[in-house]
């Protein structure tokens, strides 16, 4: 019997690695930012610090991108939809799960139009750009004009704004289907967490320690 992983074809793993490799030099890009603008940034919109940061990768790690196809294996859905597609490195872990999967897609959401031009580069590049689709501009208005249920859902942008896309995705999203937020450690993620961490919202939420931590909750 042949298993397929996608995640191992010479172009998908080489993508990976050379992404993996340039993020290294995130901390260092950050600082620069961060000295140039130290009284703005903090207070900059959503668009003013995607146009800043056009250069850093804020990745999810291997291991992450690991559980995510794990997850999209596992429970095979129909419509994935990414907050925060960046450079594309979890993006390329999911659609490699739909690829193995035989069915489904990924829609991904980028408010930085160079790094979704690059995103779109690396998947044609992969071979999975017929999976994905990436919407350009802020996610609260570019996700509400797509139609359909969302299956899994994961939320890796701007983390002050991972409970504002949860809640507008909320109606459409069924029972059984898995939500996960990385970066737990952050402390803008805290109102997010406490969402998903209450029970009267309709979620069981559990912390998967892996790297920076991700939370996995189920809708109910």
């Amino acid at each position: 019997m042949t298993h397929t992983n996608t995640l191992n074809t010479p172009e998908v793993s080489s993508a990976l690695n050379r992404m993996f490799a340039e993020a290294e030099g995130d901390a260092a890009i950050s600082e620069r930012i961060r000295a140039a603008r130290p009284d703005s940034y903090a207070s900059a919109s959503p668009r003013e610090q995607a146009d800043a940061k056009a250069e850093v990768y804020m990745p999810i790690s291997a291991r992450g991108g690991q559980l995510l196809y794990n997850l999209i294996r596992a429970v095979r859905p129909a419509t994935v939809v990414e907050f925060g597609t960046s450079f594309g490195i979890s993006t390329l872990y999911l659609a490699a799960a739909v690829r193995d999967n035989g069915t489904g897609r990924v829609i991904g959401t980028e408010l930085s139009p160079a790094k979704a031009a690059a995103a779109r580069r690396t998947f044609a590049e992969t071979g999975l750009d017929d999976l994905i689709t990436v919407l350009e501009g802020d996610a609260r208005e570019s996700l509400a004009e797509v139609s359909g249920s969302v299956d899994f859902l994961l939320l890796d942008g701007w983390k002050d704004l991972c409970l504002p896309v949860l809640e507008l995705l909320e109606p459409r999203i069924a029972p059984g289907t898995l939500v996960v937020a990385d970066d737990v450690n952050l402390t803008a993620l805290g109102p997010y967490l406490a969402y998903v961490r209450d029970a009267a919202n309709g979620y069981q939420s559990v912390t998967f320690p892996v790297e920076d931590g991700m939370e996995i909750s189920c809708r109910l």
